[in-house]
């Protein structure tokens, strides 16, 4: 089992008769499944076809998919579009009438746009889906690469993510061991900072009460036991087939929580330090989990 990133590209070509295309399927990163379509002009049903093929491969990402036909040279009838031609003459009649410019001539009417029209829609309708249907099997098969580029980039991110899960968990493990010594250094610095203040008057009764109620405030024992659970949790959705992207996002929030409590109730310089790593872990794999479907 792995997970799937959603960066990636497909790509597939097929041909019909006098007709040939080209699709191609890309996608990058996206908080939901978003899915834009280019075809070639009288091929509305491609739109249909692309969409229900990627709501059945993926469940996140912005994906782009393009179609290019065309029909061979002579393949198809020539036209002539007479309301196009009317409108050029139209256009340019006044400025014939008043001599500021010359009668146009055939050959310039015929090299205007939209004059000569190649017929490249096919007329007979089963023809035409039939060719629809080709160019269809062709997306969807555009769709089966961009899904196994985007399965390979998983396989990627699995190990980086696997790797960041273990540092977060050895950084925990590390603040544990760190932890253990809070209510001694607690302790001393408050004894010394009572002892300057009050001198010989300060009971050593007092300081064990003042040291303890700071320890209380102080213990990140709930924090790191969290921090462990999370690390089980990350460990479970990377071994999961599917959709797991949001989930780890969630995680990584609560990562980040129990990290920054755990330096705000840090009492050593060494604890803080593992703190920040951990902090710093957490970010790279927030990163990470952003490719993530």
């Amino acid at each position: 089992m792995t997970i799937s990133g959603m960066t990636g590209f497909g790509r597939a070509e097929g041909a019909l008769g006098a007709w040939s295309w080209a699709v191609e399927a890309r996608s990058v990163n996206g908080r939901n499944l978003e899915v834009r379509f280019r075809g070639p002009p009288g091929f509305e049903g491609l739109e249909r076809a692309a969409r229900e093929g990627a709501q059945g491969r993926f469940l996140r990402g912005q994906l782009t998919i393009g179609v290019q036909a065309k029909r061979a040279e002579g393949a198809g009838a020539v036209r002539l579009n007479l309301e196009q031609l009317e409108r050029y003459l139209a256009a340019g009649a006044p400025y014939v009438a008043e001599g500021r410019a010359a009668p146009p001539r055939l050959d310039g009417l015929l090299a205007l746009r939209g004059v000569i029209e190649a017929g490249d829609a096919v007329e007979d309708a089963e023809a035409q889906a039939a060719l629809e249907a080709a160019m269809a099997t062709s997306i969807g098969l555009a769709l089966d690469g961009l899904a196994g580029a985007r399965a390979e980039e998983g396989r990627v991110l699995q190990g980086v993510l696997d790797g960041l899960t273990g540092r977060i968990g050895d950084l925990t493990d590390k603040a544990s061991g760190l932890a253990d010594g809070q209510p001694a250094i607690i302790k001393a610095r408050f004894e010394k900072r009572l002892t300057d203040l009050a001198g010989e008057a300060a009971s050593e009764e007092r300081i064990l009460q003042e040291a303890a109620a700071m320890a209380v405030k102080a213990d990140v024992q709930e924090e790191l036991d969290r921090l462990r659970g999370h690390v089980d949790a990350a460990r479970g959705l990377l071994a999961t087939d599917g959709g797991v992207g949001r989930k780890l996002d969630f995680l990584t929030q609560e990562f980040m929580r129990e990290a920054n409590t755990l330096c705000s109730k840090s009492a050593s310089g060494a604890l803080t330090a593992v703190g920040l790593d951990l902090k710093a872990t957490i970010e790279q794999f927030r990163e990470q989990v952003q490719n993530v479907e």
